[in-house]
């Protein structure tokens, strides 16, 4: 059922994005009195799911869901129709109109994404707040780091000052920032220092501990569970324990009790823990791998968490600035992506990875936030200059108005033939590698 409801998320927003963006294009080419002949939500490959024309317009629905499609006269697209381009050309063809109409159409989906995502914080700024973690409240006390964020240069206690310059009040964002940026400057003791990040280091991040690398440094720290059968059983440790040091030493944060425990891989040691206020003493033997088997309560989350109200009026800009950020994010990202040593290429998902992060239950925020968040993905995806893509149509529009020169219509069949033939790829290996980590996640 879990993973019904997720499904069924994913499937309402992709339909509510896809649908939009298409309807980008075909509004602006009924502005300019082009003919559509098709309209479809996800693909109609060999078959339609459901199917009706009214008027001029076959409006369906595809059984294949990557993404949909409108079919203009007189355009090699994604259809691949191309028998009408050997007659003549007619007045209600996409072919027959100025290139400047021409570069309207293929943007419609795009500002139709972006101007969404825009209306959508709008409304929920305005309805829930604008929700982030704040950096300056989540590392009061310094932060703290995995084994990955130590062996690429930090240390427990850093602050974060900036990221190539820049101070990010978002923590969520700066963590971000971290694996986007290039020279991170930390407060250390009191100093101030810097920190380069190779795309070796972030690849190392990206592999083995990803945004969670970097966490808030926690005092005393309950113990949330204890594994059946483990070392911290046998030793007696039990949920609601207080952790307050170990071998008689005692510490203030949990990363030095987890690096003692860590040091002393494979011998016994004295866990100094509090139950119901009274100080106990437990003997317990540390794993060949470095543990004892408990998990300790996360950080509390809603001491770091900043709500910033709005009325509907005053949240339009916030909501317009969030949308350019996302924008720009999505650009560095990509940039990211296409360094191949970073390794950030693997962590790319398609739609059944996307599915894996949706909720569980219905929850409305977080499905209207990511609609947004994905909406802007989308409309930035779509920018790019890979023919078969919008990008790939608005690239060749703009060297024919730049150089008055327009493309034959065989030679738009070669390059859309070759951008589908490199879409579908791409698609196959995300696809593959995400089911591939489903199956295993669930029966290995």
């Amino acid at each position: 059922m879990d993973t019904l409801t997720q499904i069924a998320q994913l499937v309402l927003m992709l339909s509510i994005l896809v649908v939009l963006h298409e309807f980008g294009h075909y509004i602006a080419a009924k502005i300019f009195k082009v003919r559509v002949e098709k309209f479809y939500l996800f693909m109609d490959a060999k078959f339609a799911l459901f199917k009706k024309k009214i008027g001029e317009t076959e409006w369906g629905i595809g059984w294949l869901p990557l993404g949909g499609y409108v079919k203009l006269s007189g355009m090699v697209d994604e259809s691949m129709d191309t028998d009408q381009m050997a007659s003549e050309p007619q007045p209600w063809e996409f072919r027959s109109k100025p290139a400047w109409q021409r570069l309207i159409i293929m943007l419609g989906g795009i500002i139709v994404n972006i101007l969404l995502a825009w209306f959508i914080y709008t409304v929920v700024y305005s309805t829930y707040g604008k929700n982030y973690v704040a950096t300056e409240k989540i590392q009061e006390n310094g932060l703290a780091f995995g084994e990955t964020g130590k062996h690429v240069g930090f240390e427990n206690g850093d602050k974060i000052l900036s990221v190539d310059g820049k101070y990010q009040e978002r923590f969520d964002r700066m963590v971000l920032d971290i694996l986007l940026g290039d020279n991170v400057t930390i407060e250390r003791d009191g100093k101030e220092m810097n920190i380069a990040l190779t795309d070796e280091n972030k690849n190392e991040i990206l592999d083995k501990e990803g945004k969670g690398f970097i966490t808030a440094r926690m005092a005393h720290t309950a113990v949330d569970s204890v594994m059946p059968n483990s070392a911290a059983e046998k030793a007696g440790l039990m949920k609601g324990d207080m952790l307050k040091g170990v071998n008689g030493v005692d510490m203030v944060y949990f990363d030095e009790i987890s690096d003692a425990i860590g040091a002393n891989k494979g011998k016994a040691v004295v866990l100094n823990v509090e139950r119901d206020g009274v100080a106990m003493a437990l003997n317990a033997t540390v794993t060949d791998e470095g543990r004892l088997g408990f998990v300790r309560t996360t950080a509390d989350k809603p001491k770091y968490l900043i709500n910033e109200k709005y009325s509907f009026f005053s949240a339009i800009p916030k909501a317009m600035e969030e949308s350019y950020f996302l924008l720009v994010y999505n650009a560095k990202q990509f940039k990211l992506i296409l360094r191949p040593s970073t390794g950030a290429y693997k962590h790319v998902k398609s739609p059944v990875g996307i599915a894996t992060l949706m909720p569980t239950t219905w929850d409305w925020e977080f499905f209207w936030r990511f609609t947004a968040l994905f909406s802007i993905g989308l409309a930035f995806m779509n920018l790019l200059p890979i023919p078969g893509l919008d990008g790939g149509h608005v690239v060749l529009t703009l060297i024919e108005m730049v150089t008055g020169r327009k493309f034959g219509h065989k030679t738009e069949e070669i390059i859309q033939t070759v951008g589908m033939v490199i879409l579908l790829t791409l698609m196959a290996l995300v696809f593959g590698k995400d089911i591939y980590q489903l199956i295993a996640a669930k029966f290995f």
